[in-house]
């Protein structure tokens, strides 16, 4: 049977080294996508995991955490965090919104950013008891 969420966290395990090599390369806007993807992933898993739908086409993370029914189970931080990150996917798109994303990035947050997003899907791994292979079958 193919797991869905297994499928999920496996686009996340691909994306964290892109992530890596944008934030070696100073790309930090881009960087900071990748980020949100990769956590927009580790919550479409969840979905595929906790409920028999198919995770909604939309980048909000806090919307996507309440259709994973997990909102009640996020610390204070990884709610500000999702509500933090969001914006990199929704505003860095548009160009009157692009250049002020990019100027709020600074090595130091993009590492902290990168450092969040590998947290957070580790904590998503650990809520769904995925091993170290997210592709192992149900």
């Amino acid at each position: 049977m193919f797991n869905k969420a297994g499928h999920w966290l496996e686009l996340c395990d691909d994306d964290i080294p892109v992530a890596r090599n944008l934030l070696a390369s100073k790309d930090w806007l881009w960087m900071s996508f990748i980020c949100h993807l990769i956590v927009e992933k580790s919550l479409k898993a969840v979905i595929a995991d906790k409920t028999s739908e198919e995770p909604k086409r939309i980048h909000d993370l806090a919307k996507l955490a309440e259709q994973a029914g997990i909102e009640g189970e996020l610390s204070d931080e990884q709610r500000d965090f999702l509500e933090e990150l969001t914006p990199y996917n929704i505003e860095a798109r548009y160009p009157s919104y692009k250049q002020k994303m990019a100027s709020k990035l600074s090595p130091d947050y993009c590492k902290s950013l990168l450092e969040r997003t590998e947290e957070y899907v580790c904590w998503t791994k650990q809520l769904l008891g995925k091993s170290q292979n997210p592709t192992q079958t149900e």
